[in-house]
C-alpha cells in the first residue's frame, strides 16, 4: 500500500467483531485507534497486545493503538468505523457526531435495528447526523475469529454512495479478505439484522433434535421472509441473494461460532433465555432484533411466521417444540408468488 492510500480509522468499539475489523485494516496498511469503554480492557490490549477477553491468541499489529477516550481515537481519523452492539448504536453516533464531516462520512458494521421502534440504523444515522453525510454499512457471512486469523471470508459494503461504498471495500480489501460494494444501503443492513432472528429458531430446532430437514427448511423459508420484508422497504432482491443477505443467514444459521444460533440451542435443550445468555457470555443480538423485526414487519405489512414464533417463545412464553409444529402444519400454500 502507498503513502497516499494509508488512511488513519477510527474503530469504536473493541468487541469480537471490532477487534477483527482493526485487525484486518492494519493487515492491509492502515493506521487503527480501537476504542473500548472500559479503561481496563484498553489497558490489557496494550500491555499484552492482544484482546484476550474477545479474541485471544490474536495479536494486535504495532499500528492498532487500542484507546479509552472517544476524543483520542477520533483525532484525525480519517475514516470512523462503529462496531458497537445495536442497543448501542445511537449513543455512538452521539459521541462521533462532532468529527464526522461529508469527508469522512460515517461506516458502521453493527447488525440490528434501533431497540424500540424498528428502524434500520442508517433511519437513526441521518437523523442524527443529516443527509449530506455518507454512509455505509459492512455486512456478509464473517466469523470474528475467523477474519482475525486472516481465513478467507468476503463481506459486502452497502452504502448511500456508490463512491463511499467503493471507498471502504477499498479500505478492507487485501490479504484474503474480498469486499465487494453495493449502493442498496437498505438491503445490506436488512440481511444482517433479520438472520440472527432466524438462527435463534434455527439452533432451536438443532437443540430440539428435529435433523438437517427442519434446518433446511427453516433456512430457506427464512430467506423468503427476509425477502418479503426487503420487497415492502424497497431493498434489491439481489443484495438479499447475496453475501449481505443468503450469505449471512446459511453462515450464522449453521456455523457453531454464532452465538444466536447457540443460544438457539440451549433453549431448545431446555435451557431458560437468562441460562442460554449466561452460558454464552456475550450480547446475542437476535433476542433484541426479534422484537424490532416484529415491529418492522407490523410496519410494512409483511406476514414473517418464524420470526414470530421466536418472538412469541422468547417474550410470550411459548413452547419451542410447539413453535416448529405450528410452522410445519401452516395450510399449503404456493411456494412463489
Amino acid at each position: 500500500m502507498s503513502e497516499s492510500e494509508r488512511r488513519t480509522v477510527a474503530v469504536l468499539g473493541a468487541g469480537s467483531w471490532g477487534t477483527a475489523l482493526a485487525i484486518q485494516l492494519a493487515r492491509v496498511g492502515h493506521e487503527v485507534r480501537l476504542w473500548a469503554r472500559d479503561r481496563d480492557h484498553v489497558a490489557a490490549m496494550r500491555s499484552d497486545r492482544c484482546n484476550a477477553r474477545y479474541l485471544p491468541g490474536v495479536e494486535l499489529d504495532a499500528s492498532i493503538r487500542p484507546v479509552a477516550g472517544v476524543d483520542e481515537a477520533l483525532e484525525g481519523a480519517e475514516r470512523i468505523l462503529v462496531v458497537t452492539p445495536s442497543h448501542a448504536f445511537a449513543e455512538s453516533l452521539e459521541a462521533v457526531a462532532s468529527a464526522v464531516r461529508e469527508d469522512t462520512g460515517l461506516a458502521w458494521a453493527t447488525k440490528g435495528f434501533e431497540p424500540g421502534t424498528g428502524r434500520l440504523l442508517s433511519e437513526l444515522a441521518v437523523e442524527r447526523l443529516g443527509d449530506g453525510v455518507p454512509l455505509a454499512a459492512v455486512s456478509g457471512p464473517s466469523f470474528a475469529g475467523e477474519v482475525a486469523r486472516g481465513l478467507p471470508t468476503a463481506v459486502t459494503v452497502g452504502a448511500s454512495t456508490p463512491e463511499f461504498g467503493r471507498d471502504w471495500a477499498a479500505l478492507l480489501h487485501g490479504s484474503s479478505f474480498r469486499a465487494y460494494y453495493t449502493a442498496d444501503l437498505v438491503g445490506a443492513q436488512l440481511g444482517g439484522a433479520v438472520k440472527n432472528v432466524l438462527a435463534i429458531a434455527c439452533g432451536m430446532a438443532d437443540g430440539l433434535g428435529l435433523g438437517n430437514n427442519t434446518r433446511a427448511a427453516l433456512i430457506t423459508r427464512g430467506l423468503a421472509e427476509l425477502m418479503r420484508l426487503g420487497e415492502a422497504l424497497g431493498c434489491r432482491t439481489r443484495t438479499l441473494m447475496g453475501l449481505a443477505g443468503m450469505g449471512d443467514l446459511v453462515l450464522t444459521c449453521t456455523g457453531d461460532a454464532s452465538r444466536n444460533r447457540r443460544f438457539g440451542l440451549a433453549l431448545g435443550k431446555g435451557a431458560t433465555a437468562d441460562e442460554a445468555r449466561a452460558e454464552i457470555g456475550q450480547v446475542v443480538e437476535g433476542v433484541g432484533a426479534a422484537e424490532e423485526v416484529m415491529r418492522a414487519a407490523e410496519r410494512a405489512g409483511v406476514e414473517m411466521p418464524i420470526s414470530e414464533q421466536v418472538h412469541g417463545i422468547l417474550f410470550k412464553g411459548w413452547n419451542a417444540a410447539k413453535g416448529v409444529r405450528v410452522l410445519m402444519e401452516r395450510e399449503p400454500k404456493a411456494e412463489t408468488d
